[in-house]
């Protein structure tokens, strides 16, 4: 019996701009005439497949710069591949790599825990006499955009109420110290931190660290407009340089915090007599921003509390949580519900909070310990470090970078393990229905086929994940592109179309 291995590379044919593609085809020895046909027929559609998707990027490829893998996840073979080795800023894909990590190590079941600590003596009649602090592990998911927060915090109070307290003659101390004081992530950019999607981490987080501003414009040109915070207990100062301006303008608002600062400054112009305009800025200072409304919903739940609410790095002599007794633990909804919004919404705080939550081993826990847990995970499952250069968990940092190759080796092992499997694929967003892919590939082939993370930053796009063939084959793919200028809808356009053509490839029936 003869078997070999046969390595073809196809220069496309018709383009002279066409990028090439590496195909592996499979080996075979002496068969029968029907089974010499049927191996010819499904090379072609792969070489079909390999020419297609290549003259979807040439347009592009003269500028910008791609890297593309596409495997079979039932037989293992290369359908296509182009640059997939080479490094590239991956945006937002970064939080394939931090999501593989987390469900390794930590565990689909993992949950974060907060508990609230009485510091003092609790006298019979209910009176605390000293501070409730709130000790944080890090849930990014206490948030009050639907009114969750504050049902949450009224179980709280009830269970207080239940444990005897029902007046707190001390503070409400915010306790963070199981992450470090640095919040951001490595290289992140500054005229993004007054940004939702740049606000930093903590251990204890409320509404994403994001706090909702309503601007109404003035009833006379000239004036400046007014400008409201939804969670009056965000710990943000305002200033206000807008004017509002004639009905034919459109908004123009520039928001800017500077690092460290919780002033934020609000410049530029709003039409009279349009409708509020809103914008979410971040928070400075997270653990402020959770004990103000711990505090306030507290009182509104009928435990009175004589003292501030204050984060505990601003105390002098701060608790030990030793020297007080439980009086609460709660726990947040477990890792596979929690990297559902990372991954769909491409949420960064969920994502940077993982990253810092696998650097736990030490205390406080530290993105750079978790930089470190991430690329032994991923080392382990014998993805070449060399194709990863991790930066944040998030995929906001331009320091980030990866290969195609790393990409779809994540997405195999995600496919494949028994521990991962499920909760994997189920927390990436589905074509045309939720997620970043809502509106994107509807009325295609891959609608509600493919299950894949996007990514987007200035002059990087990337879209990897899994698709199913005509024939119902499993297909894992990953596409990256940088430096494209201005042909940002093209290449998105080229992506959608190569993901569409995945859906449609079939070996048996070559595409005409």
């Amino acid at each position: 019996m003869i078997a070999a291995a046969i390595l073809a590379a196809l220069l496309v044919a018709g383009c002279t701009t066409a990028p090439q593609a590496v195909l592996a085809a499979a080996s075979s020895a002496p068969v029968a005439a029907s089974q010499r046909r049927n191996t010819s027929q499904h090379r072609s559609s792969v070489n079909q497949l390999q020419l297609d998707i290549s003259r979807m990027l040439a347009p592009t490829s003269e500028r910008a710069t791609w890297g593309v893998l596409v495997k079979s996840l039932a037989t293992n073979d290369t359908l296509y591949a182009l640059n997939p080795r080479k490094l590239f800023l991956p945006a937002s894909n970064m939080k394939l790599a931090t999501l593989a990590a987390a469900a390794d190590r930590l565990g689909w079941a993992y949950s974060y825990e907060t508990r609230l600590i009485g510091q003092g003596t609790l006298h019979p009649s209910g009176f605390l006499d000293g501070d409730l602090q709130v000790v944080g592990s890090g849930d990014p998911s206490i948030d009050d955009w639907d009114g969750a927060a504050t049902r949450l915090f009224q179980g709280w109070a009830e269970q207080l109420k239940a444990s005897g307290v029902t007046t707190i003659g001390g503070r409400i101390i915010g306790d963070d110290n199981a992450f470090d004081e640095e919040p951001l992530g490595m290289g992140w950019a500054w005229d993004d931190l007054s940004r939702s999607f740049a606000t930093g981490v903590g251990a204890l987080q409320f509404n994403e660290n994001t706090a909702r501003l309503t601007i109404v414009p003035a009833s006379i040109v000239g004036q400046p407009p007014l400008v409201g915070v939804a969670g009056p207990g965000a710990p943000i100062a305002l200033t206000n340089q807008l004017m509002t301006v004639r009905a034919t303008a459109v908004p123009a608002i520039e928001v800017r915090r500077l690092l460290g600062s919780p002033v934020v400054e609000l410049r530029g112009s709003v039409p009279i007599r349009s409708g509020p305009v809103f914008r979410n800025v971040s928070v400075d200072n997270p653990t402020q921003y959770f004990v103000n409304q711990l505090r306030d919903a507290l009182e509104a739940n009928g435990i009175d509390v004589f003292g501030a609410a204050v984060d505990i790095d601003t105390l002098a002599d701060p608790p030990r949580r030793e020297d007080g007794t439980v009086l609460l633990i709660s726990h947040s909804p477990s890792l596979s519900t929690l990297v559902r919004t990372m991954m769909k919404l491409s949420q960064n705080l969920y994502a940077e909070t993982l990253l810092k939550t696998l650097g736990g081993f030490q205390q406080p826990a530290t993105a750079e310990a978790g930089r470190l847990v991430v690329l032994s995970t991923l080392t382990s499952w014998g993805i070449d470090p060399a194709d990863l250069h991790i930066a944040d968990g998030s995929g906001l940092s331009p320091y980030n970078l990866a290969t195609p190759a790393a990409l779809v080796a994540i997405l195999t092992r995600g496919a494949r393990d028994p521990r991962l499997h499920g909760p994997f694929e189920e927390a990436l967003p589905i074509a045309g229905r939720d997620g970043t892919l809502a509106y994107r590939l509807k009325g295609t082939a891959a609608e509600g086929n493919v299950r894949a993370k996007t990514g987007s930053l200035s002059n990087a796009r990337a879209i990897s994940g899994y698709v199913r063939s005509a024939d119902g084959e499993p297909l894992v793919f990953s596409i990256l592109v940088n430096n494209f200028g201005r042909w940002g809808d093209a290449v998105e356009t080229a992506e959608d179309a190569i993901v569409v053509r995945l859906a449609e490839f079939s070996r048996t029936a070559p595409r005409r």
